[in-house]
């Protein structure tokens, strides 16, 4: 008979958990998976598809009414808010279902309950109140929303909770500048809600190169959107219109609806990693080492709950190195730098390796430069000012390109492109011999 259960044992059904226990299982290996809510996880739940379909329908809004002067008309246009989101979360059950037949059909069994740590190599499922044990134990729960304690919280909802709102709000406040709220502001924008964002720093996307950063937060303003800068909340009320929500500059904005965004957490509250000897940081993220193991040698941690690069293809990509080390005796760890991004504010924005910031920490002066920034062509018929920037990074004699940052239509894709070209580390001179396909917004960055 077996010592365990379960040779390996999967806390969390999100993309990283999927693809480990799926691999696993076709090793031929004995895999259980639990999730509290439907497989899938943040980003096809309550995250990246949802979110780029709300994205898509603002779009589309924004495209009707530039159409004209390309020569279309529409009357009687209406935007129903019930029809966008019920559709999406059809396809989000549509999708949720292929990751649970995923791991069922490679001989993973599935618990669709939340599981919790009792010690090393046994994890009670909480519905249940069943026990089991498993040699090894991987942990990928993601992350949570986080809210901060001010005075009437609970008036405020959050990101996990847009998505299926009742009705779309006539107007809504969005606390945070970071990404999920950069983006959540040209979504309400887009499908005509008025739309304030309040950050408490003075530009929005920190961590982002400076000029992105710039240019991001004049874009949404050019969206309608009122950005509030230098202020942070202080209570939210209730009040015969609605709501009132005060800052500490001492302003106050009615509206039907506060969101906040400001900043997720790893989900390990209750989880029992203290019975298991598992250490955490401060903010609860596991603490791993560059083989995804944490302080119990057979418990490992991927994706959000580690903290490290928080985005759905790294928590794969760790998935994956887990596995070869682990089950194919091929230790590896996955190389966390250089990894292309995308930011899908309108227009998105597309990041690959350093900022000029940090181009400077790490190099001196011993960088150069080039940026471009310019109307694209579509945008010039249909009368509109919203602009296009480049801006590429170089380093060295050879000029070996360190960094490139993108915002405008179609950044994310090209991004992917161009994170090939930094992760092997080509040239300036590269770039320059490379012929440009005209006419395109891409073109740009071979002829800088």
């Amino acid at each position: 008979m077996p010592k365990y259960d379960y040779d390996l044992f999967v806390i969390g059904a999100g993309s990283g958990g999927v693809r480990a226990g799926r691999m696993a299982a076709q090793l031929g290996k004995r895999v259980a998976v639990a999730e509290e809510s439907k497989p899938g996880g943040t980003c096809v739940v309550r995250g990246c598809v949802p979110k780029k379909y709300l994205v898509y329908g603002a779009e589309y809004g924004a495209a009707i009414k530039s159409a004209k002067n390309y020569g279309w008309s529409a009357s009687s246009v209406k935007f129903n808010w019930a029809t966008l989101r019920d559709n999406i979360q059809t396809e989000v059950s549509r999708l949720s279902g292929i990751y649970a037949n995923i791991l069922e059909k490679n001989g993973a069994k599935l618990f669709n309950q939340r599981a919790e740590l009792v010690d090393k190599h046994t994890v009670r499922l909480t519905d249940t109140g069943q026990e089991v044990t498993a040699h090894t134990i991987l942990i990928a729960v993601g992350g949570r929303p986080f809210m901060p304690e001010i005075k009437g919280i609970e008036h405020a909802i959050m990101s996990d909770d847009a998505f299926l709102l009742n009705r779309l709000p006539e107007k809504a406040v969005i606390i945070g500048g970071g990404y999920i709220a950069s983006e959540f502001a040209g979504i309400f924008a887009g499908l005509g809600v008025k739309t304030t964002q309040s950050y408490r720093g003075d530009k929005l996307l920190r961590g982002f190169d400076e000029d992105v950063r710039d240019l991001v937060t004049n874009q949404q303003r050019l969206l309608g959107i009122e950005v509030k800068l230098n202020a942070s909340p202080t209570e939210i009320k209730k009040s015969s219109g609605g709501l009132i929500v005060s800052f500490d500059d001492g302003s106050k904005i009615g509206t039907e609806c506060v969101f906040m965004a400001t900043g997720r957490k790893p989900y390990t509250a209750t989880l029992g990693l203290e019975n298991a000897g598992v250490k955490t940081a401060d903010s609860g993220a596991i603490k791993v080492n560059e083989f995804s193991q944490s302080s119990a040698k057979n418990i490992y941690a991927v994706g959000d709950v580690t903290d490290r690069v928080n985005l759905t293809p790294v928590a794969i990509r760790e998935a994956m190195a887990f596995i070869d080390t682990v089950y194919k005796d091929k230790p590896r760890g996955y190389d966390h730098n250089d990894i292309a991004s995308a930011v899908f504010t309108r227009p998105p924005v597309g990041v690959v390796g350093l900022t000029e910031m940090q181009a400077r920490e790490k190099y001196g002066d011993k960088f150069k430069v080039y940026t471009t920034s310019f109307r694209p062509m579509k945008n010039i018929i249909a009368g509109k000012d919203e602009r296009c920037f480049m801006k590429l990074i170089t380093q060295g004699r050879k000029e070996t390109v360190i960094g490139i940052h993108l915002v405008g239509d179609d950044t994310p894709e090209i991004i992917q492109a161009l994170g090939i070209t930094v992760k092997g580390g080509l040239t300036k001179a590269d770039f320059d011999a490379t012929c440009a396909v005209h006419p395109t917004l891409a073109e740009e960055i071979v002829t800088l």
